[in-house]
Order: structure tokens, then C-alpha cells, then sequence
């Protein structure tokens, strides 16, 4: 571990669309997020169908709990590198490190604090606030590490500057009490190389649920080239999020990036389901992962994944978009950017 911040050694967090060396995720195992056996083996084939799309497209490293090799070995397939380490919980975006790279062509870690996304009551976080150092070690890089609370699904960056904040996330009480806006940025900026934050003021109505983030940016808004921002829209008034992601949406619109290019906001809109076992969704297109030369894109069975597929090979013309079922993956609290990492090549 070094003392100094990144940007002082030269480093940044490129953007998700430049190369990867490969991606890194985690495998699911019990705990409060699955409640009985049929929930954490519907999890597990989720978990194995993205990381299978995702090995079509680049190498992939998979982090197990100790004695969990074969469950994953017999779904994920020979081609996926297994490393056996402690785990709480499966969302590496969030408890593995945050990547970054100098012009030197060097390599390392942010080791963000994990809390457990705000301390929630059941959420247990002992093996996974050591997994981005366990990450950063396997990857040979160096880690530095900060006492911020955040996570990986809390920020998105264009890679010349800008990075998306969330108030509710990094200015929440369970994560940052006592920190000033101001401080944020600073040590977010000290960190990822950035020098501009666009500040949201929420997420998603149904992240504010039971295994919700409370407002990661990355289920309703990311950048899909500098000055280019996609947003989430719901098009139906009767959900709670028509009137947040208009708010969203004209907040991007009103902003210029660190560049001080005006963005330009392109729309995604929502599946048409609103509802889940009585419970507002936030089923989200937006929380998809670039890959060398492709795009994993959530589906839900829904009339608008082709629609959304359309915006996306739009979007990323040299790209091939490949649609992952999402729903078993959302029902745990987030979609395939949650589960996945890049490890940026360098």
C-alpha cells in the first residue's frame, strides 16, 4: 500500500469502453441475499450466464468462496479462471478495486471503504471489504486505499474528466457522515484522476428497496463516449420514477462536462413492467457492461429489449450487443454492471 493518492503517481480511471485486460467477478454463495437453496441456485445460473457472455468477449476471472469451485466450474465452464477466496455477498463492481492506469503503462487499485452498502441491517461485509485488496494482489498492482465509503457502482466516468456522483450514495449518512460535498470531491478527484463531478440528486425509486444501494448512478445514467450521457427514462406516469428520471434527465441536459462540452443526453427508456411482488422495479437498461467489442446488455423478457438493443448498437456501432436475462440478477439487488469489474489493459 502507498501513502500517496493516485493522481500524484499519475494515475486515472479510463473509461469502461477502452481495452480490457479481463473482467472480474464473484460467486455467489449463501447469505441474506438468497433466502433458501432455489433462490441462490437461480442466482448462480445468472451469474454463470453473464459470465459466460462476457467470455465470449475477453478473459474472465471468477473470485469463489472455498469450497465452491465445482458448483461454479460445472456452470461457468473451463474457460473462466477460478481463484478461491472469502465472500459475503457477489457484487464485485462494488467490494472489488477500482482500476486505474498512468501513461507510464502502469497498473493500479483504488481500495475504496465498503460498509456494506451504508451499514444496512442485513448486510454482512467482513470477507468482502478485504476482496479489492485480494483483487489488487491477484492482479499484481498497487493498492491505495482511502477511507471514503463507496463503491463501484457509485460512479461513472467519461475518462477525460467527468465523474457521476449520487447525493443519497456518497453524501448518505450511512456512508460518509460529517463529509462535506466538497470533501467528497476532493478525495473522489485524488483517487480517479477526475476533475469535474456531476452531482444527481437520487436513483431509482426501487433502489431504495430492501437490498437496494440507495442510489447507485449506474442503474440510471452512464457515459457512452465524452459528452454523450445515457440516462433511464420511465415512460409511464404511474411510476415513481417518470417524475425522478425527468429531473435526471434535465439536470444532465444543463451540464458540461470537465471538457466544458454541453451533454448530449440520449434516453433509454424502461421495460413496461412496473411492478414486482407488489414492489416498484427498476428494471434499468442503462446498468449493461462494455466488453472488448461487445455489449451485455440486461433483458427482461419485455417487448422494449429490442428497442433498447437497437440504441445500444446505435451507440456502440463496433460493438456486438449480446442480451443476458437480468431479472434473477435485479431480484438480488442490481443488474450485470453491478456483477462485473474491468480490469483496464495497459
Amino acid at each position: 500500500m502507498t501513502t500517496n493518492k493516485p493522481t500524484a503517481d499519475g494515475f486515472r480511471m479510463p473509461a469502461e469502453w477502452t481495452p480490457h485486460e479481463r473482467t472480474w467477478m464473484a460467486w455467489p454463495s449463501p447469505n441474506p441475499t438468497f433466502t433458501n437453496e432455489r433462490e441462490l441456485a437461480e442466482a448462480r445460473e445468472a451469474w454463470g450466464a453473464v459470465a459466460r457472455a462476457v467470455r465470449s468477449y475477453e478473459p474472465v476471472t471468477l473470485v469463489v468462496s472455498p469450497g465452491d469451485a465445482d458448483s461454479a466450474r460445472a456452470i461457468v465452464g473451463e474457460d473462466v479462471q477460478l481463484v478461491e477466496r472469502e465472500l459475503d455477498d457477489a457484487w464485485m463492481r462494488d467490494i472489488g478495486p477500482t482500476f486505474v492506469t498512468n501513461e507510464a503503462g502502469e497498473l493500479a487499485a483504488v481500495d475504496w471503504t465498503f460498509n456494506g452498502w451504508g451499514a444496512q441491517e442485513w448486510a454482512r461485509w467482513d470477507h468482502d471489504e478485504k476482496i479489492a485488496r485480494h483483487v489488487s494482489d491477484l492482479a499484481g498492482t498497487r493498492t491505495y486505499s482511502t477511507r471514503l465509503v463507496n463503491e463501484g457502482g457509485a460512479i461513472h466516468v467519461d475518462g477525460e474528466g467527468t465523474v457521476l456522483l449520487t447525493d443519497t450514495v456518497q453524501l448518505g449518512e450511512g456512508r460518509n457522515p460529517g463529509w462535506t460535498r466538497q470533501e467528497v470531491e476532493a478525495e473522489i478527484h485524488a483517487h480517479l484522476g477526475t476533475t469535474k463531478a456531476i452531482w444527481l440528486p437520487y436513483g431509482l425509486a426501487g433502489d431504495y428497496g430492501t437490498y437496494g444501494t440507495q442510489g447507485h448512478v449506474d442503474i440510471v445514467a452512464a457515459f457512452a463516449r465524452p459528452g454523450v450521457v445515457m440516462v433511464h427514462t420511465q415512460p409511464d406516469p404511474a411510476h415513481p420514477d417518470h417524475e425522478r428520471c425527468k429531473t435526471i434527465a434535465a439536470i444532465l441536459r444543463a451540464s458540461t462536462d470537465a471538457r466544458g462540452r454541453q451533454l448530449e443526453v440520449v434516453e433509454v427508456p424502461a421495460p413496461t413492467v412496473l411492478e414486482e411482488d407488489g414492489e416498484w422495479v427498476d428494471y434499468s437498461y442503462i446498468n449493461h457492461y462494455l466488453c472488448n467489442g461487445g455489449v451485455v446488455l440486461c433483458a427482461f423478457d419485455d417487448p422494449r429489449d429490442e428497442e433498447a438493443a437497437e440504441i445500444f448498437r446505435g451507440l456502440f456501432p463496433e460493438r456486438t450487443v449480446t442480451l443476458v436475462d437480468a431479472r434473477t440478477i435485479f431480484a438480488g439487488g442490481g443488474g450485470i454492471h453491478c456483477i462485473t469489474q474491468q480490469q483496464p489493459k495497459v
